[in-house]
């Protein structure tokens, strides 16, 4: 099967059975591109991750365009995204279509409310791996933990924790690097 085609199902696939949005498909990918297929190594992978993550929109279709520009170009890119974005958009339209009938149900909202233990789940464990990989320790977990009760119980911006984050993680680079010439 032609190259374009395949990331097309394999992203497909991704996007239709995840459930809790572009950080629960975060492990699917890197099983599916890195493990399975080897399109790309574990570096790579999350190199375009990291970029992913620092570019504006959501993390899964960028991690989509990344990974399917580096394997296959502008074509590859085009047909990942799609691939990562169509169903969700499929399965929106049937929802608007004819979930506002069925809201009302108490057995649909105990669904819904069920799902959300296990959208925090998937979300915690690629975040986790992640961590992991990036093997940031214990102060780097507590910083993480810190930042995101910053934004999430103090109001915190979002868009000042990053660009703080950015100056703190250049001086600290800038004291690494002088350390080892001396």
């Amino acid at each position: 099967m032609h190259i374009l085609l395949q990331m097309f199902f394999v992203f497909f696939k991704i996007g239709m059975f995840t459930l809790g949005g572009g950080y629960a498909m975060i492990p699917l990918i890197q099983r599916e591109i890195v493990e399975k297929r080897r399109w790309v190594d574990e570096t790579e992978f999350f190199e375009l991750l990291a970029l992913a993550q620092s570019s504006p929109g959501p993390i899964a279709v960028n991690t989509s365009v990344f990974v399917g520009y580096k394997v296959g170009g502008i074509g590859g890119s085009l047909v990942a995204t799609l691939g990562a974005v169509l169903p969700s958009f499929l399965i929106i339209l049937v929802i608007v279509a004819y979930l506002a009938s069925f809201r009302s149900i108490p057995q649909v909202e105990a669904v819904f409310k069920g799902l959300r233990p296990a959208v925090v789940a998937l979300i915690a464990a690629p975040l986790y791996s992640l961590g992991k990989t990036m093997q940031i320790g214990a102060s780097g977990a507590i910083v993480a933990v810190a930042v995101a009760l910053m934004v999430a119980c103090l109001g915190f911006s979002p868009a000042i924790v990053v660009v703080g984050a950015a100056v703190v993680g250049l001086a600290v680079g800038v004291f690494r690097r002088r350390q080892l010439r001396s």
